[in-house]
Protein backbone atom coordinates (compact mmCIF):
# COMPACT_ATOMS: atom_id res chain seq x y z
CA UNK A 1 0.00 0.00 0.00
CA UNK A 2 2.54 2.20 0.84
CA UNK A 3 3.99 1.56 -2.29
CA UNK A 4 1.43 2.47 -4.20
CA UNK A 5 1.23 5.77 -1.93
CA UNK A 6 4.52 6.70 -2.94
CA UNK A 7 3.68 5.60 -6.92
CA UNK A 8 0.81 7.50 -7.51
CA UNK A 9 2.62 10.68 -5.62
CA UNK A 10 5.12 10.24 -7.67
CA UNK A 11 2.68 9.57 -10.71
CA UNK A 12 1.29 13.16 -9.64
CA UNK A 13 4.48 15.39 -9.61
CA UNK A 14 5.13 13.75 -12.72
CA UNK A 15 1.77 14.79 -14.36
CA UNK A 16 2.24 17.92 -12.66
CA UNK A 17 5.84 18.74 -13.90
CA UNK A 18 4.90 18.03 -17.27
CA UNK A 19 1.73 19.82 -17.07
CA UNK A 20 4.25 23.17 -16.30
CA UNK A 21 6.68 22.17 -19.08
CA UNK A 22 3.21 22.15 -21.60
CA UNK A 23 2.29 25.61 -19.77
CA UNK A 24 6.42 26.87 -20.57
CA UNK A 25 6.11 25.52 -24.26
CA UNK A 26 2.71 26.60 -25.30
CA UNK A 27 3.44 30.06 -27.20
CA UNK A 28 1.42 32.77 -25.63
CA UNK A 29 -1.78 34.16 -26.59
CA UNK A 30 -1.10 38.14 -26.62
CA UNK A 31 0.79 39.53 -28.87
CA UNK A 32 2.71 42.46 -27.03
CA UNK A 33 3.74 43.91 -30.37
CA UNK A 34 0.51 44.74 -31.68
CA UNK A 35 -1.19 46.12 -28.56
CA UNK A 36 1.41 48.21 -27.12
CA UNK A 37 0.75 51.08 -29.23
CA UNK A 38 -2.38 50.93 -29.33
CA UNK A 39 -2.48 50.93 -25.34
CA UNK A 40 -0.03 53.22 -25.03
CA UNK A 41 -2.17 55.77 -27.59
CA UNK A 42 -5.12 55.11 -25.06
CA UNK A 43 -3.34 55.53 -21.79
CA UNK A 44 -1.65 58.64 -23.24
CA UNK A 45 -5.16 59.95 -24.40
CA UNK A 46 -6.45 59.14 -20.73
CA UNK A 47 -4.07 60.69 -18.64
CA UNK A 48 -4.12 64.11 -21.15
CA UNK A 49 -7.97 64.68 -20.35
CA UNK A 50 -7.26 63.20 -16.69
CA UNK A 51 -4.86 66.22 -16.07
CA UNK A 52 -6.37 68.85 -18.81
CA UNK A 53 -5.71 72.17 -16.90
CA UNK A 54 -9.07 73.68 -18.27
CA UNK A 55 -9.27 75.80 -15.37
CA UNK A 56 -5.97 77.05 -16.37
CA UNK A 57 -6.62 80.84 -18.38
CA UNK A 58 -3.73 80.63 -20.67
CA UNK A 59 -4.49 76.95 -21.69
CA UNK A 60 -8.59 77.75 -22.40
CA UNK A 61 -7.13 80.62 -24.26
CA UNK A 62 -4.52 78.61 -26.06
CA UNK A 63 -7.31 76.47 -27.26
CA UNK A 64 -9.46 78.88 -28.44
CA UNK A 65 -6.68 80.34 -30.55
CA UNK A 66 -5.89 77.00 -32.13
CA UNK A 67 -9.55 76.82 -32.87
CA UNK A 68 -9.57 80.52 -34.03
CA UNK A 69 -6.18 79.78 -36.13
CA UNK A 70 -7.83 76.59 -37.86
CA UNK A 71 -11.21 78.64 -38.44
CA UNK A 72 -9.36 81.24 -40.07
CA UNK A 73 -7.26 78.35 -42.11
CA UNK A 74 -9.93 76.91 -43.51
CA UNK A 75 -11.62 80.77 -44.65
CA UNK A 76 -8.95 81.56 -46.41
CA UNK A 77 -6.45 78.81 -47.70
CA UNK A 78 -8.58 75.39 -47.81
CA UNK A 79 -10.56 76.43 -50.73
CA UNK A 80 -8.06 79.71 -52.49
CA UNK A 81 -5.43 77.88 -52.29
CA UNK A 82 -5.45 74.39 -51.17
CA UNK A 83 -8.21 72.67 -53.05
CA UNK A 84 -6.67 74.27 -56.81
CA UNK A 85 -3.37 73.22 -55.23
CA UNK A 86 -4.78 69.35 -55.28
CA UNK A 87 -6.55 69.70 -58.66
CA UNK A 88 -2.98 70.79 -59.87
CA UNK A 89 -1.72 67.61 -58.36
CA UNK A 90 -3.60 65.24 -59.04
CA UNK A 91 -3.51 66.44 -63.16
CA UNK A 92 0.03 66.34 -62.87
CA UNK A 93 0.20 63.08 -61.96
CA UNK A 94 -2.31 61.72 -63.99
CA UNK A 95 -1.61 63.52 -67.32
CA UNK A 96 2.62 64.72 -67.21
CA UNK A 97 4.31 61.95 -68.23
CA UNK A 98 6.90 60.07 -65.74
CA UNK A 99 9.47 60.54 -68.35
CA UNK A 100 8.88 64.27 -68.57
CA UNK A 101 9.68 64.66 -64.98
CA UNK A 102 12.72 62.14 -65.15
CA UNK A 103 13.95 64.31 -68.04
CA UNK A 104 14.06 67.50 -65.91
CA UNK A 105 13.79 66.97 -62.37
CA UNK A 106 14.80 63.66 -62.33
CA UNK A 107 17.97 61.94 -60.37
CA UNK A 108 19.77 62.15 -63.84
CA UNK A 109 18.91 65.36 -65.26
CA UNK A 110 21.53 67.96 -65.43
CA UNK A 111 22.40 69.59 -62.42
CA UNK A 112 21.57 73.26 -63.96
CA UNK A 113 18.41 72.18 -65.53
CA UNK A 114 16.69 70.04 -63.04
CA UNK A 115 17.24 73.31 -59.74
CA UNK A 116 16.89 75.91 -62.43
CA UNK A 117 13.35 74.49 -63.48
CA UNK A 118 12.58 73.43 -60.03
CA UNK A 119 13.32 77.31 -58.32
CA UNK A 120 11.50 78.99 -61.32
CA UNK A 121 8.73 76.88 -61.37
CA UNK A 122 8.42 77.00 -57.19
CA UNK A 123 8.77 81.04 -57.50
CA UNK A 124 6.36 81.56 -60.04
CA UNK A 125 3.44 79.89 -58.31
CA UNK A 126 4.04 81.94 -54.98
CA UNK A 127 2.31 79.55 -52.38
CA UNK A 128 2.70 78.98 -48.46
CA UNK A 129 4.04 76.55 -46.78
CA UNK A 130 1.09 74.34 -47.12
CA UNK A 131 -0.59 75.13 -50.61
CA UNK A 132 3.45 73.69 -51.67
CA UNK A 133 2.68 69.90 -50.48
CA UNK A 134 0.48 68.48 -53.25
CA UNK A 135 2.36 69.91 -56.06
CA UNK A 136 5.69 68.67 -54.41
CA UNK A 137 4.57 65.01 -53.63
CA UNK A 138 2.76 65.26 -56.88
CA UNK A 139 5.94 65.53 -58.32
CA UNK A 140 8.01 63.14 -55.87
CA UNK A 141 5.55 60.80 -56.77
CA UNK A 142 6.27 61.04 -60.14
CA UNK A 143 10.23 60.68 -60.05
CA UNK A 144 11.51 63.99 -59.50
CA UNK A 145 15.18 63.89 -58.05
CA UNK A 146 15.08 64.31 -54.29
CA UNK A 147 17.40 67.39 -54.73
CA UNK A 148 15.33 68.98 -57.16
CA UNK A 149 12.17 68.02 -55.63
CA UNK A 150 13.49 69.67 -52.14
CA UNK A 151 14.37 72.78 -54.04
CA UNK A 152 11.09 73.01 -55.54
CA UNK A 153 9.56 72.54 -52.06
CA UNK A 154 11.73 75.42 -50.69
CA UNK A 155 11.56 77.41 -53.38
CA UNK A 156 7.80 77.71 -53.59
CA UNK A 157 6.78 79.77 -50.36
CA UNK A 158 10.39 81.09 -49.92
CA UNK A 159 10.89 82.77 -53.17
CA UNK A 160 7.44 84.99 -53.44
CA UNK A 161 8.29 87.67 -55.44
CA UNK A 162 5.76 90.09 -53.76
CA UNK A 163 6.84 89.12 -50.32
CA UNK A 164 9.99 90.19 -51.31
CA UNK A 165 9.17 93.31 -52.00
CA UNK A 166 6.91 93.87 -49.05
CA UNK A 167 9.82 93.01 -46.85
CA UNK A 168 12.02 95.55 -48.49
CA UNK A 169 9.50 98.09 -48.51
CA UNK A 170 8.18 97.97 -45.25
CA UNK A 171 11.17 96.65 -43.10
CA UNK A 172 14.50 97.64 -45.10
CA UNK A 173 15.79 97.33 -48.63
CA UNK A 174 18.90 95.75 -47.39
CA UNK A 175 16.39 93.10 -45.12
CA UNK A 176 14.57 92.49 -48.39
CA UNK A 177 18.06 91.89 -50.70
CA UNK A 178 19.35 89.36 -47.93
CA UNK A 179 16.02 87.68 -47.69
CA UNK A 180 15.90 87.72 -52.16
CA UNK A 181 19.53 86.22 -52.43
CA UNK A 182 19.00 83.85 -49.34
CA UNK A 183 15.54 82.39 -50.43
CA UNK A 184 17.74 81.48 -53.96
CA UNK A 185 20.66 80.40 -52.18
CA UNK A 186 19.23 77.91 -50.12
CA UNK A 187 16.75 76.56 -52.44
CA UNK A 188 19.70 75.07 -54.93
CA UNK A 189 22.37 74.33 -51.73
CA UNK A 190 19.64 72.30 -49.78
CA UNK A 191 18.86 70.78 -52.79
CA UNK A 192 22.49 69.69 -53.53
CA UNK A 193 23.17 68.65 -49.77
CA UNK A 194 20.00 66.04 -49.88
CA UNK A 195 21.00 64.49 -52.88
CA UNK A 196 24.31 64.44 -51.48
CA UNK A 197 23.54 62.56 -48.43
CA UNK A 198 21.35 60.24 -50.02
CA UNK A 199 23.74 59.77 -53.66
CA UNK A 200 23.80 56.30 -53.07
CA UNK A 201 19.49 56.28 -53.10
CA UNK A 202 19.61 58.39 -56.05
CA UNK A 203 21.73 56.88 -57.87
CA UNK A 204 19.73 53.73 -57.28
CA UNK A 205 16.47 55.65 -58.54
CA UNK A 206 18.64 57.28 -61.74
CA UNK A 207 19.85 53.94 -63.42
CA UNK A 208 16.12 51.76 -62.47
CA UNK A 209 15.25 54.98 -64.54
CA UNK A 210 17.23 53.79 -67.75
CA UNK A 211 15.43 50.92 -67.66
CA UNK A 212 11.71 52.30 -67.77
CA UNK A 213 9.82 51.66 -71.01
CA UNK A 214 9.63 54.70 -73.26
CA UNK A 215 6.17 56.00 -72.85
CA UNK A 216 3.52 55.98 -76.35
CA UNK A 217 0.79 57.86 -77.32
CA UNK A 218 -1.07 59.86 -74.35
CA UNK A 219 -1.89 64.11 -74.83
CA UNK A 220 0.58 66.41 -76.65
CA UNK A 221 2.94 68.26 -74.12
CA UNK A 222 1.73 71.67 -75.28
CA UNK A 223 -1.80 70.43 -74.76
CA UNK A 224 -0.69 69.75 -70.97
CA UNK A 225 0.89 72.91 -70.29
CA UNK A 226 -2.07 74.88 -71.87
CA UNK A 227 -4.29 72.59 -69.14
CA UNK A 228 -2.02 72.79 -66.20
CA UNK A 229 -1.25 76.71 -67.01
CA UNK A 230 -5.12 77.47 -66.65
CA UNK A 231 -5.11 75.48 -63.31
CA UNK A 232 -1.85 77.33 -62.08
CA UNK A 233 -3.48 81.14 -63.45
CA UNK A 234 -6.92 80.11 -61.16
CA UNK A 235 -4.36 79.19 -58.24
CA UNK A 236 -2.58 82.54 -58.69
CA UNK A 237 -5.05 85.14 -59.28
CA UNK A 238 -7.12 83.79 -56.75
CA UNK A 239 -4.56 83.71 -54.22
CA UNK A 240 -3.10 87.28 -55.31
CA UNK A 241 -2.68 89.63 -52.13
CA UNK A 242 -3.35 93.16 -52.02
CA UNK A 243 -0.18 95.63 -51.94
CA UNK A 244 0.65 97.48 -49.31
CA UNK A 245 1.03 100.84 -52.05
CA UNK A 246 -2.27 102.26 -53.62
CA UNK A 247 -0.27 102.41 -57.00
CA UNK A 248 2.08 100.24 -58.73
CA UNK A 249 1.10 97.26 -60.82
CA UNK A 250 0.74 94.74 -57.71
CA UNK A 251 -2.15 96.50 -56.73
CA UNK A 252 -3.32 97.02 -59.99
CA UNK A 253 -3.92 93.24 -60.65
CA UNK A 254 -5.61 92.95 -57.52
CA UNK A 255 -7.89 95.39 -58.84
CA UNK A 256 -8.89 92.99 -61.26
CA UNK A 257 -8.08 89.62 -60.06
CA UNK A 258 -11.36 87.96 -59.99
CA UNK A 259 -11.35 89.01 -63.78
CA UNK A 260 -8.46 87.45 -64.20
CA UNK A 261 -9.06 84.24 -62.33
CA UNK A 262 -12.68 84.28 -64.24
CA UNK A 263 -10.87 84.38 -67.73
CA UNK A 264 -8.35 81.38 -67.06
CA UNK A 265 -11.41 79.40 -65.42
CA UNK A 266 -13.43 79.82 -68.57
CA UNK A 267 -10.28 78.81 -70.52
CA UNK A 268 -10.46 75.56 -68.57
CA UNK A 269 -14.48 75.13 -68.77
CA UNK A 270 -12.97 75.30 -72.80
CA UNK A 271 -10.88 72.57 -72.39
CA UNK A 272 -12.40 70.16 -71.04
CA UNK A 273 -14.78 70.17 -73.74
CA UNK A 274 -12.37 70.14 -76.59
CA UNK A 275 -10.11 68.08 -74.95
CA UNK A 276 -11.84 65.84 -72.77
CA UNK A 277 -14.90 64.84 -73.80
CA UNK A 278 -17.01 67.33 -70.92
CA UNK A 279 -20.53 67.81 -72.04
CA UNK A 280 -20.77 71.03 -73.71
CA UNK A 281 -24.43 71.81 -71.10
CA UNK A 282 -22.70 71.19 -67.68
CA UNK A 283 -19.72 73.31 -68.26
CA UNK A 284 -22.57 75.88 -69.03
CA UNK A 285 -24.62 75.09 -66.09
CA UNK A 286 -21.41 75.28 -63.78
CA UNK A 287 -20.50 78.64 -65.47
CA UNK A 288 -24.12 80.36 -65.37
CA UNK A 289 -24.76 79.32 -61.78
CA UNK A 290 -21.10 80.94 -60.79
CA UNK A 291 -21.80 83.92 -62.72
CA UNK A 292 -25.31 84.18 -61.00
CA UNK A 293 -23.71 83.63 -57.73
CA UNK A 294 -20.83 86.53 -58.45
CA UNK A 295 -23.50 89.25 -59.33
CA UNK A 296 -25.89 88.44 -56.50
CA UNK A 297 -22.84 88.25 -53.83
CA UNK A 298 -19.77 90.83 -55.16
CA UNK A 299 -18.35 91.39 -52.45
CA UNK A 300 -17.86 87.56 -51.10
CA UNK A 301 -16.47 86.05 -53.82
CA UNK A 302 -15.80 82.47 -52.07
CA UNK A 303 -19.51 81.74 -52.20
CA UNK A 304 -18.63 81.88 -56.46
CA UNK A 305 -15.64 80.28 -56.27
CA UNK A 306 -16.78 77.45 -53.96
CA UNK A 307 -20.05 77.24 -56.52
CA UNK A 308 -16.81 76.42 -59.23
CA UNK A 309 -14.94 74.01 -57.31
CA UNK A 310 -18.55 71.97 -57.10
CA UNK A 311 -19.05 72.45 -60.29
CA UNK A 312 -15.50 71.30 -61.51
CA UNK A 313 -16.03 68.44 -59.39
CA UNK A 314 -19.49 67.37 -60.86
CA UNK A 315 -18.52 68.19 -64.88
CA UNK A 316 -14.97 65.70 -64.35
CA UNK A 317 -16.96 62.91 -62.24
CA UNK A 318 -19.80 62.44 -64.32
CA UNK A 319 -17.54 62.51 -67.17
CA UNK A 320 -16.06 58.98 -68.28
CA UNK A 321 -12.23 58.63 -69.10
CA UNK A 322 -8.99 60.41 -68.12
CA UNK A 323 -11.60 63.24 -66.17
CA UNK A 324 -12.19 60.26 -63.80
CA UNK A 325 -8.55 59.88 -63.29
CA UNK A 326 -7.57 63.17 -62.43
CA UNK A 327 -10.20 62.97 -59.93
CA UNK A 328 -9.35 59.97 -58.02
CA UNK A 329 -5.62 61.34 -58.46
CA UNK A 330 -6.75 64.67 -56.74
CA UNK A 331 -8.69 62.41 -53.97
CA UNK A 332 -5.61 60.63 -53.16
CA UNK A 333 -3.79 63.58 -52.49
CA UNK A 334 -6.78 65.34 -50.11
CA UNK A 335 -7.16 62.41 -48.60
CA UNK A 336 -3.40 62.12 -47.25
CA UNK A 337 -2.85 65.56 -46.95
CA UNK A 338 -5.37 67.18 -45.62
CA UNK A 339 -5.64 65.18 -42.02
CA UNK A 340 -2.25 66.13 -41.17
CA UNK A 341 -2.31 69.97 -42.25
CA UNK A 342 -5.57 70.71 -40.06
CA UNK A 343 -3.51 68.50 -37.06
CA UNK A 344 -0.90 70.70 -37.21
CA UNK A 345 -2.71 73.81 -38.00
CA UNK A 346 -4.10 73.34 -34.55
CA UNK A 347 -1.03 72.04 -32.55
CA UNK A 348 0.71 75.47 -33.72
CA UNK A 349 -2.69 77.36 -32.58
CA UNK A 350 -2.06 76.03 -28.98
CA UNK A 351 1.95 76.37 -28.80
CA UNK A 352 2.20 79.79 -30.13
CA UNK A 353 -1.45 81.08 -31.54
CA UNK A 354 -2.45 83.27 -34.21
CA UNK A 355 -0.23 86.44 -35.41
CA UNK A 356 -0.78 88.99 -33.17
CA UNK A 357 -2.63 86.73 -30.46
CA UNK A 358 -0.76 84.20 -27.50
CA UNK A 359 -0.60 80.48 -27.11
CA UNK A 360 0.80 78.36 -24.34
CA UNK A 361 4.22 80.27 -25.31
CA UNK A 362 3.89 84.11 -24.01
CA UNK A 363 4.63 86.62 -26.92
CA UNK A 364 7.42 88.29 -24.59
CA UNK A 365 9.02 85.29 -24.23
CA UNK A 366 9.47 85.47 -27.87
CA UNK A 367 10.73 88.81 -28.22
CA UNK A 368 12.80 88.41 -25.47
CA UNK A 369 14.93 85.96 -26.83
CA UNK A 370 15.43 87.21 -30.14
CA UNK A 371 17.23 90.80 -28.94
CA UNK A 372 20.91 91.05 -30.50
CA UNK A 373 22.71 89.34 -32.80
CA UNK A 374 23.69 86.04 -30.30
CA UNK A 375 23.72 82.15 -31.55
CA UNK A 376 21.08 81.69 -29.17
CA UNK A 377 18.71 84.36 -30.50
CA UNK A 378 19.44 83.52 -34.45
CA UNK A 379 18.86 79.91 -33.23
CA UNK A 380 15.73 80.37 -31.49
CA UNK A 381 14.05 82.67 -34.26
CA UNK A 382 14.94 79.86 -36.94
CA UNK A 383 13.11 77.04 -34.39
CA UNK A 384 10.09 79.75 -33.65
CA UNK A 385 10.36 80.18 -37.56
CA UNK A 386 10.07 76.74 -38.24
CA UNK A 387 7.13 75.18 -36.27
CA UNK A 388 4.90 78.32 -36.64
CA UNK A 389 2.45 78.74 -39.28
CA UNK A 390 2.99 81.58 -41.78
CA UNK A 391 0.35 82.66 -44.45
CA UNK A 392 2.00 84.28 -47.43
CA UNK A 393 2.94 87.85 -46.57
CA UNK A 394 1.94 87.44 -42.90
CA UNK A 395 5.41 87.11 -41.57
CA UNK A 396 6.17 91.21 -42.57
CA UNK A 397 3.63 92.66 -40.28
CA UNK A 398 4.45 89.73 -37.44
CA UNK A 399 8.17 90.85 -37.78
CA UNK A 400 7.45 94.35 -38.26
CA UNK A 401 6.37 94.47 -34.50
CA UNK A 402 8.62 91.50 -33.35
CA UNK A 403 11.83 94.99 -34.65
CA UNK A 404 9.66 97.29 -32.90
CA UNK A 405 9.95 95.21 -29.54
CA UNK A 406 13.63 94.70 -30.04
CA UNK A 407 14.08 91.81 -32.15
CA UNK A 408 17.63 91.79 -33.76
CA UNK A 409 18.16 92.72 -37.95
CA UNK A 410 20.18 88.81 -37.72
CA UNK A 411 17.10 87.10 -36.23
CA UNK A 412 14.54 89.07 -38.56
CA UNK A 413 16.51 87.64 -41.81
CA UNK A 414 17.00 83.96 -40.09
CA UNK A 415 12.86 83.71 -39.04
CA UNK A 416 12.12 85.19 -42.80
CA UNK A 417 14.18 82.42 -44.29
CA UNK A 418 12.99 79.76 -42.28
CA UNK A 419 9.80 80.42 -41.56
CA UNK A 420 7.75 81.12 -44.82
CA UNK A 421 8.81 77.48 -45.60
CA UNK A 422 8.16 75.59 -43.00
CA UNK A 423 5.49 74.87 -40.09
CA UNK A 424 4.52 72.42 -38.07
CA UNK A 425 1.87 71.14 -40.79
CA UNK A 426 4.16 71.30 -43.40
CA UNK A 427 6.15 68.68 -41.49
CA UNK A 428 4.11 66.50 -40.99
CA UNK A 429 3.09 66.47 -44.37
CA UNK A 430 6.46 65.86 -45.66
CA UNK A 431 7.40 63.16 -43.24
CA UNK A 432 4.39 61.28 -45.31
CA UNK A 433 5.89 61.70 -48.67
CA UNK A 434 9.48 61.26 -47.81
CA UNK A 435 10.04 59.49 -44.76
CA UNK A 436 11.01 60.46 -41.43
CA UNK A 437 14.77 60.73 -41.68
CA UNK A 438 14.75 62.91 -45.34
CA UNK A 439 12.01 65.25 -43.04
CA UNK A 440 14.71 65.40 -40.19
CA UNK A 441 17.56 66.24 -42.25
CA UNK A 442 15.39 68.27 -44.84
CA UNK A 443 14.24 70.69 -41.52
CA UNK A 444 17.67 70.60 -39.98
CA UNK A 445 19.27 72.20 -43.07
CA UNK A 446 16.97 74.82 -43.21
CA UNK A 447 17.44 75.94 -39.02
CA UNK A 448 21.13 75.39 -39.41
CA UNK A 449 21.74 77.42 -42.86
CA UNK A 450 18.59 80.69 -41.16
CA UNK A 451 20.80 80.81 -38.61
CA UNK A 452 24.44 81.40 -39.66
CA UNK A 453 22.91 83.64 -42.55
CA UNK A 454 20.79 85.28 -39.49
CA UNK A 455 24.23 85.52 -38.00
CA UNK A 456 26.74 86.66 -40.88
CA UNK A 457 23.90 89.24 -41.66
CA UNK A 458 24.17 90.86 -38.21
CA UNK A 459 27.58 91.31 -37.97
CA UNK A 460 27.45 92.71 -41.28
CA UNK A 461 24.45 95.44 -40.20
CA UNK A 462 26.09 96.16 -37.01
Amino acid sequence: MADTGAKTIQGDASMNHAENHADEEQPSLIDWKSIWKPLSLIVGTFLIFFWLPINNPRFTNAVIEALALAKWYAQEHVLLCLVPAFFIAGAIACFISQAAVMKYLGAGAKKVLAYGVASVSGSILAVCSCTVLPLFASIWKRGAGLGPAVAFLYSGPAINILAIVLTARVLGLQLGIARAIGAIVFSIVIGLIMHFIFREEEQAKAEAAMHLPEEEGGRPLWQTVVYIGSLVGILIFATWGKSSSPVGIWNAIYGVKWWLTSAFAALLGVLLIKWFNVKAYKVGVSAGVVAVLAFVFPHEPLIAFSAGIIGVTWMITTTRGETEEWFLSTWEFTKLIMPLLFAGVLAAGILLGRPGHEGIIPSHYVSSLVGGNSLAANFFASIVGAFMYFATLTEVPILQGLIGSGMGMGPALALLLAGPALSLPNMLVIRSVMGTKKTVIYVTLVVIMATISGILFGAYMS
